[in-house]
């Protein structure tokens, strides 16, 4: 069985026809029909406050993802060496179990350290740290700091000979290589 479903009518349409009779002919009734100022107030005041809390909950997110970066900036900062730190301590192990052995040869004193600059090498690789030996290059102001200039045959501004090796970082000079540089000869005095 079917139970009859007709909406009962609402309640505003019963108060709006109520008002709309009792009302003088040509009067409509605009107090039923349009909310009152005082409930438009207090719906604003409720969307005020809706809003101020949103804000408040924005500004408080927003200083938190601001104090976390400035914690992860200071940890990378404080942190960023470690990995390489890790691999220089088997470098300082070796070194140090050398000094301990006082029975060495000079032949295995010297292999102990070509072992532990393999190391040391393999560690600076990791690390994207590269030697920069220029020799037989142009002169690179970037990348070399010249000591001197001598004359000699062929192009001049060329390293004809590096006295300390340089090393870049991921592309950044750390210590520019030093070395002494070509000019020119003189032409001979008549």
């Amino acid at each position: 069985m079917q139970q009859d479903q007709t909406p009962e009518p609402l309640p505003q349409a019963d108060t709006a026809a109520a008002a709309s009779a009792a009302a003088p002919a040509g009067e409509a009734p605009q107090a039923d029909i349009l909310p009152s100022l005082e409930d438009l107030l207090k719906a604003a005041e409720l969307k005020a406050a809706e809003h101020h809390d949103a804000w408040l909950r924005a500004k408080a997110e927003t200083e938190n993802v601001r104090r976390r970066a400035q914690e992860d900036i200071l940890k990378a900062g404080k942190f960023a060496i470690e990995k390489f730190a890790g691999e220089l301590l088997a470098v300082k192990d070796s070194l140090e179990a050398a000094l301990a052995n006082e029975t060495q040869t000079a032949e295995a004193l010297r292999a102990g350290v070509e072992l532990t600059l393999k190391q040391l090498s393999a560690a600076f690789e990791k690390s994207s740290l590269q030697e920069v030996s220029p020799l037989e290059e142009k002169f690179d102001p970037h990348k070399h700091q010249a000591i001197s200039q001598i004359e000699a045959d062929g192009e001049p501004n060329r390293v004809i000979n590096v006295l300390q090796k340089g090393y870049v970082l991921n592309d950044r000079v750390i210590r520019p290589a030093l070395v002494v540089v070509s000019k020119a000869k003189a032409p001979p005095a008549a």
